[in-house]
């Protein structure tokens, strides 16, 4: 019989560490790499999923086995993490686990928004602690033109409000720009995240659509946003909570809000990335561009107890790569694409 994880500390565990000395806190698990959208920059429009999921039991044991080494984060990603059944109940055993120090774990949750409104109070009553909404436009027919689902707008806008109601903040809302498509969004984003009270977070386009979209050229880069923003509004940057954060900050003098910049492409993070990633058939990724994954559940398939599985996780997590080279002239995109990988 799987015996699920305990919700106590294990005495004597070791923080994951990697080879250049970062310490790894954050997991990000797509339950999930099926998705009720067909973003023209992730997905080239192909229904179905391409990889297997795991029960929520092998979720929860795989995740308390990374808790047990220190992983004090976990965000649950997809695909869209919404269409998996049993979501809440998930949410609900993950609430239960207790990092090292004793403390809840930080639990939070990435969507497209499109089943929020129905979900967002289960999620929040079972222990979620925050969301993020991926919405890639503030006006209904640039956003639509990018989902290519009719009415996707309006679901997206009564899931973030009902997120808030129900008291999942703060809430993130997350912006991909693509030249071209979106960047007329940024100035209007800005006010959309003051009247919302939401943050607003912008993402520079990363070589990660399955479509192969991606140019160097599609790139609106942070210093061209701040510039952009500046026009209309005064900026202050603020510090960072955390070595490894990803997103720059910046307050709005006088207005609600925070805006975000992510800047993987002309401003890389990775000297203090703190994150992994386990995809939905068990396979760990120790960057998003890996080109090597390491198979965890088969591990666990085969019934390796949990000192095993924590042995395995220390290897693989020295194994975490320096940088993801973009822009280098080696950079090769990864074989799966984000929405089979798991933001």
């Amino acid at each position: 019989m799987e015996m699920a994880p305990s919700t106590a500390p294990v005495a004597g565990s070791s923080l994951l560490v990697d080879s250049y000395g970062r310490t790894i806190r954050d997991l990000r698990v797509s339950v999930t790499d099926r998705c009720n959208y067909k973003c023209v920059y992730c997905r080239t429009g192909n229904a179905g999923a391409l990889y297997p999921e795991l029960s929520n039991s092998e979720y929860l044991r795989l995740i308390g086995v990374f808790v047990s080494l220190g992983i004090n984060k976990v965000r649950l990603t997809g695909g869209e993490p919404l269409l998996r059944k049993g979501l809440v109940e998930l949410v609900r055993e993950l609430a239960a686990l207790r990092t090292l120090d004793g403390q809840p774990l930080d639990l939070a949750l990435t969507t497209n928004g499109h089943l929020l409104a129905e979900l967002a109070v289960p999620l929040r009553q079972a222990g979620l602690n925050r969301v993020t909404v991926s919405m890639d436009a503030v006006s209904p027919e640039i956003f639509e033109r990018i989902t290519r689902v009719p009415g996707s707008f309006s679901a997206v806008l009564s899931g973030i409000r009902a997120a808030l109601a129900a008291g999942l903040a703060p809430l993130k809302i997350n912006c991909v720009l693509m030249r071209g498509f979106n960047d007329s969004q940024i100035e209007p984003f800005v006010h959309f995240g003051s009247r919302e009270g939401v943050v607003v977070r912008f993402i520079e386009f990363m070589p990660l659509d399955e479509g192969r979209l991606w140019t160097p050229e599609m790139v609106v880069p942070l210093n061209e946003v701040v510039e952009r923003i500046r026009r209309t509004l005064p900026l202050v940057e603020l510090a960072a909570r955390e070595p490894g954060e990803t997103a720059r900050r910046y307050g709005l003098p006088d207005e609600r809000g925070e805006i975000g910049i992510v800047a993987p492409v002309t401003q890389a993070f990775c000297g203090a990335c703190s994150r992994i990633r386990l995809t939905s058939d068990g396979k760990i990724r120790t960057c998003l561009f890996s080109h090597i994954e390491h198979d965890l559940y088969g591990r666990l398939r085969a019934g390796a107890t949990d000192d095993e599985l924590r042995s395995y996780i220390h290897g693989t997590a020295s194994k975490k790569e320096a940088r993801h080279r973009i822009g280098e002239p080696d950079f090769l995109s990864p074989s799966r694409s984000m929405v089979h990988i798991g933001g």
